[in-house]
């Protein structure tokens, strides 16, 4: 009997873990200007909830360039980020209430250390690494949030 329960426990918990990995978030294209007006856009996928946020592109090997994840937060606060199981190198932006880019960082894969906002913001783009800088995107550039 114990060892039907510890086999439908295991399976619960391996199912449970497949589902998240695997889990399909909606993309939107955002649009981002740099301040010359030079328009690019990133299928991103959106991360609104709690557990989408926390997963993020954890165990994701390959991020096509012109694609992402927006992490929506309700409130603006001082974010921090790190690349726990995320083998693949990210740039992420943080991105104020008003859709101005505040902060751009290149993250390491795997690595813990904290990547942290210099100021209250409300939301974060991770793209492959190297994406902004390769397109000419800074700080004060404009991103469209609907």
């Amino acid at each position: 009997m114990k060892k039907t329960i510890l086999i439908i426990a295991t399976l619960l918990l391996f199912t449970s873990f497949l589902s998240c990995k695997t889990k399909k978030l909606p993309v939107k294209d955002i649009t981002i200007i740099r301040q010359d007006g030079t328009k690019f856009t990133v299928a991103a996928e959106i991360a609104e909830k709690a557990e989408d946020r926390n997963h993020g592109f954890m165990e994701r090997k390959n991020i096509p360039d012109g694609t992402g994840m927006l992490f929506v937060f309700e409130r603006d606060q001082i974010l921090s980020f790190w690349m726990k199981n995320t083998p693949h190198p990210l740039s992420i932006a943080y991105i104020d209430s008003k859709g101005k880019i505040r902060n751009i960082f290149d993250m390491t894969p795997y690595s813990l250390a904290s990547i942290v906002s210099t100021v209250n913001v409300r939301y974060a783009l991770e793209v492959p690494q190297g994406w902004y800088k390769k397109n000419g995107i800074t700080e004060g550039d404009t991103v469209l949030i609907n």
